[in-house]
């Protein structure tokens, strides 16, 4: 994790059970429960932002993507249509 000044507190309830978990994976970890919950926590984020925000295509459906870039659909007469309706009406 980076050096940068903390300056936001997150407060979390937990029943004594969780805790004790906590007390002893942070200890096993040779850190205080709030460094382990924060890393752990931020690790986690970091997963799960990446697998909603990244695309990962197939050698097959690369190739597919690459070969629509290269050769665009033609639009179609009903979009045709639209824009020049657009551009009659937006001067």
């Amino acid at each position: 994790m980076n050096s940068l000044t903390k300056d936001t507190r997150l407060h979390i309830r937990c029943d004594q059970e969780v805790r004790r978990l906590l007390d002893k994976a942070a200890a096993y970890a040779h850190m205080s429960v709030s460094e382990f919950v924060l890393r752990n926590a931020v690790e986690q984020a970091q997963t799960l932002v990446q697998q909603h925000e990244a695309i990962t295509l197939s050698q097959q459906d690369f190739s597919a993507f690459l070969d629509a870039l290269d050769t665009p659909a033609k639009p179609a007469p009903a979009l045709q249509r639209a824009f020049a309706r657009h551009a009659k009406q937006v001067r």
